[in-house]
């Protein structure tokens, strides 16, 4: 009774009371009668007693990395657990546990909806509208639904839709009956449109309260049985005892057979207790699987049904049970499991055609849907056969050949399935269905070879399975022969019986897995040695081997023919089929088998039978056959058409014979390894060019472990070549493999093949070699294939290579090929090779049967008398149609003489091969001495062209020496000419501010530059057009050294004052291309007008959002969204006499009172009142108030003076541009101050010098930042600049007139100095007395530094000195020396005021424009800064008295290893969703946050739209921009504003070189630094946007991606 009381008792399901008042009420008094004592003592003991299980019972979350189980301490125990427990304590507990037991699951099973199992009484008059989870609907239909069935909103809506989807179901609505069938009704009405509905129930309120509580019992359970393994034990007895009902009733079953009609959430607390009790005890395991492999078929049958995923169904526990090798045996033996498995998936399968095989076409989407779930007993069955028995029973045995039975059943059904005709005159219509064989095919790949090896493990298996494979192919073949006429083929000879059959007229099916199982288990029969040691016991002398090569052979002649292009009107699906027969994936079960079974087939029938069916089946006979074929083809005046299908058909067909004699690397057939087989894949794959190792992986085979037994051999093979920043570690041919290239390798498609040829010829030639490709030596056949080679001196193959090369004779057009000749050559070199091979063998024992020089050497009989091979061959040698064959038939010829002289020298002398290779020699060394003539007499003719051009180049400097003379002057700045402007260069010294700094001469002002829009040169001048560079300006937090900072309220922030931990700056950027302000306004409209079409077209976004003024640069495509205008050096004249810094502070505090008073006279005026005691100021004798001076600039320049200051000040504030805005000047003093300072550290970060290093377009983005800094106070009200002058100064100098000055140690002083020397202009326009700027400039630069050495001191000195410290200043100014060690405070001070110095000295040099000192472009640079910025070196002369140095930010430090950041992430919860794992953990390479990215539980609002965490994390953090690592992809996410973003390459490699986006291949992953470095560079750069503009428009699939829900 007292369940509903706590459970259910409002609208909302109250999990904190509950939490609270269950175990108080409910739990509390279980354990107390369980234990018969307090729980915690009672349990204690339990717990001390228990020796804990072998197992350590982890269970891996969704998305948890297996690879570091870092639970597992194996111990094992021996005893009965519950021999420590009292009886009446055991009594007890099977009490507690069966009422509870049976409790949960009654509850959990119950499916009426307003009442309670008996002896439970229904309460009150409630009731909840409960909302189940399916995997039909999405997300948003969902919330969708929900706000209109229950009036939420979208923020309660998804928080429903999240939960539904966590725990399998949440109730939307709580009331009486008819309040919650309204919304069960609209909900209905809304999901059965498209799909089937949502399952929605109204549930009784106490119903729902019972199994809230028996979800809550059976964690408890789970809880409790950790305490002692008795425990467990007494739940497994509980949970599989039998019931009142007989079999399958035990409690374990109810729950397993019920198991797809529970909710999510009832699923996942039952597997879990499943998990930590059955699967724990192997005792109660066993038991366990014995009852699920009973229970099989009705398991599979709901899960097929079922709308819920695998990792939801009871069925996924099968991995758990039957991947343990003993229990799949006893399931096989005792369950017969292997037969149940196989039959369920047949059964399910029910589409058949007449012939009874397996029909796909035109699958519904739900028999679609069944097709994907029925896959998964595939699955099952592998991890039955994944690993094989090592001693087998007569009992396993038995079964196993009954299941053997049943799989021969399932391939009977896919034996000619999907079957084709192909299509003359019409195209066919529909593209039929072939994709679902094929994913069958390649599902079952790894089971047909599992089950060839379990036959291979045990002779009397294999023998027995050989039969029954081969009665069912009898059985497949037996309407074989219907209808199909018997002919007789004759040739050369021979005659042959066999049926007319053409694969272009009748029906043809790849699919033939029946003849390849057997293919595969003939070859097993040779590797075994059963073939020789039982010949008995096997039906080889039944076989007829034009059945068994049959099939296959028509298959090879089907991809043929389409390699000829005769089935082109049968479209794709046909291109497809064939490309997947010949895929890595497909390959080992389809076209390799098919290859052994024409082997097999013709190593038992005469080769020239066998070749004479092969013609036939190619449709080739008729031109091979007929007497004088070699003379009839050539004149035959065919369709054109025809005679290329005939050619590539002839092509197929001689490489098909290539492949049939020369393929002898599967185990079986050759005397080889597998080992050797992967060896020889891995050669021909680096044949084609240096591989990494992902794509070598990849184009290997796997077997069912996922394993391409690539590492072993690896080595032997190839060379590892280590990658640099970019791209991935190759592998290399070793050059001693190159010998076993074999161009007609039989995995090479057509490109891979003319690749790997040209790759081979040009190393070869390289290496100064012959660029020949003879076919390598092979290793032998194994005797049960040996009479294969017969083939190559068969009469039928010498006819055939005989007719193509008489046909070769003649150059005329097309009715031969180059490639055919190719391929016969190919032939002939493998017979020579082949008969060398046995001359050797020979020598030991004397059977010399195999001659195919003799063969070759012999012409035709009487009365054509055609000539024979050899003879054709010689003929060949010199026709000039034959150049590129030219060495292969010089190797053949060579070859052949060696072979004579081998014969000869064995059969007169003992064997002695130096006479073959002598000749050999000399031909070689002839080659050589050509060739190295040749080589000669072209360097000589490029000598002589060198000389003539230098000659020329000479004459034409000759003539035009004056304007060479010229344009030196003008490059060399130490001329006579430019001394005469610069009265002060005299002194050696360069310096860049104050009265004698460098002036630029006439010619240095002067600077031309192009438009790249118009290519018009212009020169940049203050009266011309306006000259602009293309920029990009954003918010920056690069150099902030306080994240947490909130960002500032932009309509009341006050930026004049930049606070020393640099918070958010506004960093300007360039990519150096300039324009005609009038060009690049033309260019930008046209912009607009194409992007407003596109909107009306099509709405997605583009990589620039040109509604915020975003554009491509038009030259590069950098990401732009402003210009800064170009503008000149200023000229400035210099009188010698200049104030010194005490006259110069009067004089200005003069100035700066009557400018107040002035400014508050005229803020009186317009009705504001005055301060009272403010009195008029008089101003000084020539310093005009009323003045205004004109501004020097053209219209167009001043327009984008106003341009570029609007757009800094918009970007930087994130506010509407407003030109009028008194914070535009300042926002563009900042932003150049901040570049200057960013570009400072990145200098210092890759320790360049400060001058000299930068690229060209940091260098004119840093001079034209400073100049409009410069000039940017002509286009603002005057009044404004000059009281923010006045401010600034009062920071320094304090005033008393104005208020809120900051504390001196609140001011970053560079910013200081920028803006005192940026605004000051607009004062000095007003005084005519002579006071010069650069003056000015140096009296501001020693103020600023005289407050950040102050800054500096008063941040380092430990706190009790400072206070003395002070002191003494105030009292006499020599009090430095007196601190505990002046030479450590003076090098705290200079370490702390460098990098300022560094950045003043940047700023002046492109304000003035003064070229930097030698000194400055290399390392050592403290006098040469002091010298270049006028100050004495020794700073504490002059300033009697300076923050730290400011540290470089870094990202964050990632660990070596990658397996520590999963770790880290897999124990990472969502923030919002109660502890729940996060699915997409992310982490900030900023700040070091994890977030849980992608998900709808972490979505904010941020100005009005709901956005991820990872978008959210930018603003906060970045200023918008974002660099994340994705911790399950491993990969690097960049994200700028909302709509911006691109994946890069994360910095993590794995041993091979290579990145792994998406964890696909799994090898262990470490830190690459240098990658690492590149990123962080990247974002010091403040690059990140521009990157991302690159990568959205190189690939536009990026820009269709929401990147603000990340």
């Amino acid at each position: 009774c007292y369940v509903p009381k706590i459970y259910c008792l409002g609208p909302n399901l109250n999990p904190q009371n509950e939490d609270l008042l269950a175990p108080l009420l409910l739990q509390s008094p279980l354990e107390w009668y369980l234990c018969g004592e307090e729980p915690s003592v009672g349990l204690a003991k339990l717990e001390q007693n228990n020796q804990p299980s072998q197992l350590c019972g982890h269970v891996f979350k969704v998305g948890e990395p297996t690879y570091s189980c870092r639970y597992s301490a194996l111990k094992t125990s021996g005893s009965d657990p519950l021999a420590n427990m009292t009886e009446e304590m055991i009594a007890r507990t099977y009490n507690v546990f069966s009422i509870i037991l049976k409790y949960a699951v009654d509850m959990l099973t119950w499916d009426k909806e307003d009442e309670l199992p008996e002896g439970l009484e229904v309460r009150g008059d409630t009731y909840y509208c409960m909302l189940f989870n399916d995997e039909v609907h999405t997300y948003e239909q969902v919330i969708y639904t929900l706000q209109k069935a229950v009036n939420c909103t979208q923020k309660e809506a998804v928080s429903f839709a999240t939960t539904v989807d966590r725990d399998g179901r949440k109730s939307v609505r709580f009331g009486d009956f008819q309040f919650c069938e309204q919304a069960k009704s609209v909900i209905v009405r809304n999901t059965s449109r498209q799909t089937k509905p949502l399952r929605v129930q109204v549930m009784h309120s106490s119903v729902v309260a019972h199994q809230c509580f028996a979800l809550k019992a059976l964690t408890w359970l789970g809880q409790i049985i950790r305490y002692s393994d008795a425990l467990r034990r007494i739940l497994c007895q509980v949970g599989l005892q039998r019931g009142p009902e007989g079999e399958n009733s035990s409690l374990v079953d109810t729950l397993m057979l019920c198991d797809s009609k529970m909710w999510k959430g009832a699923r996942n607390v039952y597997h879990q207790l499943f998990m930590s009790s059955l699967l724990m005890d192997s005792k109660y395991k066993k038991l366990f699987a014995i009852q699920f492999a009973k229970n099989y078929e009705r398991l599979q049958s709901d899960y097929v049904k079922d709308d819920h995923d695998r990792e939801f169904s009871i069925t996924d526990l099968s991995v758990q049970m039957f991947t343990v090798p003993s229990l799949a045996r006893m399931l096989i033996t005792e369950e017969n499991l292997m037969t149940t498995i196989i039959r369920t998936f047949v059964d399910h399968l029910r589409h058949r055609d007449l012939q009874g095989r397996f029909q796909f076409e035109r699958y519904t989407a739900q028999q679609a849907f069944k097709f994907r779930r029925v896959q998964s007993l595939i699955g099952d069955l592998k991890y039955v056969l994944i690993s094989r028995p090592t001693e087998w029973t007569d009992q396993l045995r038995e079964k196993y050949l009954e299941g053997f039975d049943a799989f021969l059943e399932l391939l009977k059904c896919m034996q000619g399935m999907d079957p084709v005709v192909r299509q003359v005159g019409q195209h066919i219509e529909m593209e039929p269905e072939w994709e679902a064989a094929f994913t069958l095919q390649m599902k079952l790949t790894h089971i047909i070879s599992m089950m060839q090896e379990w036959c291979a493990s045990d002779e009397r298996v294999l023998i027995e399975a050989y039969k029954k494979c081969l009665s069912a192919l009898t059985h497949c073949h037996s309407g074989f022969t219907d209808g199909e006429q018997p002919i007789t083929l004759s040739m050369c000879g021979h005659s042959v019986e066999t049926i007319r059959y053409c694969v272009s007229q009748e029906k043809v099916s790849i699919h033939l897995p029946v003849s390849r199982l057997l293919a595969g288990l003939h070859a097993l029969l040779s590797t075994t040695e059963v073939a020789y040691r039982f010949p008995v016991q096997l039906p080889l002398s039944e076989l007829s081997p034009p059945m068994l090569i049959e099939h296959p052979l028509r298959c090879l002649v089907l991809c043929a023919q389409v390699h000829a292009g005769m089935w082109r009107r049968n479209g794709f699906s046909l291109v497809n089929q064939i490309y997947y027969y010949h895929n890595v994936k497909c390959r080992v079960e389809m076209f390799d088998k098919d290859l052994i079974m024409l082997q097999a087939g013709a190593s038992m029938m005469d080769p020239n039978h066998f070749l004479m069916i092969v013609l036939s089946r190619f449709e080739l006979y008729h031109i091979f056959s007929s007497a004088d074929c070699r003379k009839r083809y050539s004149r035959e005046n065919a369709h054109k058409d025809v005679v290329q299908q005939n050619n590539t058909l002839t092509e197929e067909m001689l490489h098909l014979v290539i492949m049939i004699v020369g393929e002898r690397y599967t185990a079986g057939v050759g005397q080889v390894e597998s080992s050797d087989e992967t060896r020889r894949e891995i050669v021909h794959q680096l044949c084609i060019r240096p591989m990494a190792h992902s794509e070598l992986v990849k184009a290997l085979p796997e077997n069912e472990n996922k394993e391409t037994g690539m590492e072993r051999v690896i080595d032997s093979v190839a060379l590892f070549k280590k990658p640099g920043v970019t791209g991935r570690g190759l592998y290399k041919l070793r050059p001693d493999c190159a010998k076993m290239f074999n161009l007609y390798f039989h995995h090479y498609s057509r490109a891979d093949q003319s690749k790997a040829e040209e790759a081979q010829r040009r190393i070869k030639r390289q290496n100064g070699e012959d660029s020949v490709l003879p076919p390598p030596v092979l290793p032998r056949f194994c005797p049960l294939f040996a009479s294969l080679v017969n083939i190559l001196q068969c009469d039928v193959l010498l006819g055939i290579l005989g007719a193509v090369l008489q046909w070769a004779m003649e150059p005329s057009g097309g009715h031969w090929s180059e490639s055919m000749l190719q391929r016969v050559l190919h032939l002939i070199g493998m017979g020579l090779v082949e008969e060398q091979q046995h001359l050797i063998g020979s020598a030991d024992d004397n059977d010399t049967n195999f001659n195919f020089t003799l063969k070759i050497s012999r012409p035709g009989e009487a009365p054509a008398n055609t000539p024979s091979i050899l003879a054709l061959l010689e003929t060949l040698q010199n026709a000039p149609h034959l150049e590129v064959h030219k060495d292969m038939i010089r190797w053949i010829l060579k070859t052949v003489a060696n072979i004579k002289t081998t014969r000869e020298c064995t059969a007169s002398a003992p064997p002695s091969d130096s006479s073959g290779h002598s000749q050999e020699e000399t031909v070689r060394d002839k080659d050589k001495a050509e060739r190295k003539r040749k080589a000669e007499m072209a360097r000589l003719r490029r000598e002589k062209i060198m000389a003539q051009m230098s000659e020329m180049q000479r004459h034409f400097i000759n003539e035009n020496k004056e304007l060479f003379q010229q344009s030196l002057e003008e490059l060399d700045p130490s001329t006579s000419s430019t001394l005469e402007h610069s009265p002060s260069s005299c002194d050696s010294a360069l310096v860049c501010v104050g009265p004698r700094r460098w002036r630029a001469g006439g010619s240095e002002r002067r600077q031309m530059v192009t438009c790249i829009l118009c290519q018009e040169e212009q020169e940049i001048r203050t009266d011309g057009k306006a000259m602009v560079l293309a920029a990009f300006v954003q918010r920056s937090t690069v150099m902030s050294k306080n994240r947490k900072r909130p960002p500032h309220n932009p309509d009341k922030y006050d930026p004049l004052f930049m606070h020393p931990d640099l918070s958010f700056g506004t960093h300007t950027g360039s990519c150096g291309h300039i324009m005609h302000s009038h060009c690049w306004q033309r260019y930008f409209e046209a912009v607009q007008a194409k992007e407003q079409r596109r909107q009306q077209r099509l709405r997605v976004h583009t990589s620039y959002d040109v509604e915020n003024g975003e554009f491509l640069c038009p030259l590069c495509e950098c990401l732009s969204n402003t210009v800064i205008p170009l503008l000149p050096l200023t000229k400035t004249s210099c009188s010698s006499e200049q104030p010194d810094l005490s006259q110069w502070l009067s004089i200005t505090s003069q100035q700066m009172k009557a400018l107040l008073s002035a400014h508050r006279k005229a803020a009186d005026a317009e009705g504001v009142d005055a301060m009272d005691g403010v009195n008029d100021c008089p101003p000084p004798d020539d310093f005009k108030l009323d003045y205004t001076p004109k501004n020097p600039y053209s219209s167009t320049i001043k327009e984008m003076l106003t341009t570029f200051g609007t757009a800094t000040y918009k970007v930087g504030l994130k506010v509407h541009p407003n030109e009028q805005d008194p914070r535009v000047p300042i926002m563009c003093w900042g932003s150049c101050a901040y570049t200057i300072q960013c570009i400072e550290r990145l200098l210092v970060d890759e320790e360049k010098p400060l001058f000299g290093s930068l690229p060209c377009r940091q260098d004119d983005c840093l001079s034209s930042l400073t100049r409009f800094g410069s000039a940017c106070w002509t286009v603002s009200s005057h009044t404004t600049v000059q009281n923010h002058f006045i401010r600034l100064l009062a920071a320094l100098v304090p005033d008393p007139r104005v208020e809120n000055t900051p504390c001196i140690l609140d001011i970053d002083m560079f910013h200081l100095l920028v803006s005192l020397v940026l605004s000051h202009p607009a004062i000095l326009c007003l005084d005519s007395s002579g006071l010069s700027a650069d003056a000015a400039q140096l009296h501001f630069l020693h103020l600023v530094t005289v407050a950040h050495i102050v800054q500096i001191l008063l941040t380092s000195v430990p706190g009790e000195n400072l206070i003395l410290l002070l002191h003494k200043h105030c009292m006499h100014f020599s009090g430095l020396h007196e601190v505990s060690s002046g030479w450590h405070l003076w090098h705290c001070v200079k370490a702390g005021i460098l990098p300022y110095l560094r950045a003043a000295a940047l700023f002046f040099h492109y304000l003035n424009g003064a070229p930097a000192p030698p000194e400055l472009h290399s390392a050592g640079e403290w006098e040469a800064l002091c010298g270049y910025l006028c100050l004495p070196s020794n700073l504490l002369q002059v300033f009697r008295a300076a923050w730290f140095p400011r540290e470089s930010n870094h990202l964050i430090e990632l660990p070596g290893d990658y397996s520590a950041l999963i770790n880290q992430a897999s124990s990472f919860t969502c923030p919002k969703s109660g502890g729940d794992k996060s699915r997409a953990p992310t982490l900030c390479l900023v700040c070091g946050a994890m977030l849980c990215s992608q998900s709808y539980c972490c979505q904010t609002e941020l100005e009005g739209e709901d956005v991820g965490a990872c978008t959210a994390h930018t603003f906060a953090c970045g200023a918008g921009v974002g660099i994340f690592l994705r911790v399950r992809e491993s990969q690097v996410l960049f994200l700028a504003g909302k709509t911006k973003g691109c994946f890069y390459a994360p910095p993590y490699l794995d041993d091979y070189g290579e990145t792994d986006q998406g964890l696909r291949r799994g090898n262990p992953l470490h830190l690459c630094q240098e990658r690492y470095r590149k990123v962080q560079k990247l974002w010091r750069q403040h690059s990140i946007t521009e990157e991302i503009g690159h990568a959205q428009e190189a690939n536009q699939t990026l820009v269709g991606i929401d990147w603000q829900h990340l």
